[in-house]
C-alpha cells in the first residue's frame, strides 16, 4: 500500500488503495461535529459518508479488532 498523506490543517488523511486508482480520505469537521469518509476514484470524489463521533468511534473499534485478529493469526498458535 502507498504512503499515508497528511492533508492541510492536520484534519485529514488520505489512504491510497493498493491498486492505486482509488483512495479513502478521512476528514474531521470540528465545526460540524462530524467525520467525513470519502471514496476517491481516479482523483475524483465518488461518494461520502458523514459519521458522528460515536459512529466514528465504532468504526475505529471495528478496525482495531480486525487488526488484532489479523496479528494473532499472523503470529500463529503459541507453544505451551
Amino acid at each position: 500500500m502507498g504512503d499515508v498523506a497528511a492533508l492541510p490543517l492536520g484534519r485529514s488523511v488520505a489512504l491510497p488503495d493498493v491498486r492505486g486508482d482509488r483512495a479513502l480520505q478521512v476528514t474531521w469537521h470540528d465545526d460540524r461535529g462530524v467525520v467525513v469518509v470519502s471514496l476517491w476514484r481516479d482523483g475524483r470524489c465518488a461518494g461520502t459518508v458523514r459519521l458522528d463521533p460515536a459512529e466514528a468511534a465504532a468504526m475505529i473499534a471495528a478496525l482495531g479488532e480486525g487488526l488484532e485478529r489479523h496479528e494473532r493469526r499472523a503470529r500463529g498458535p503459541r507453544s505451551a
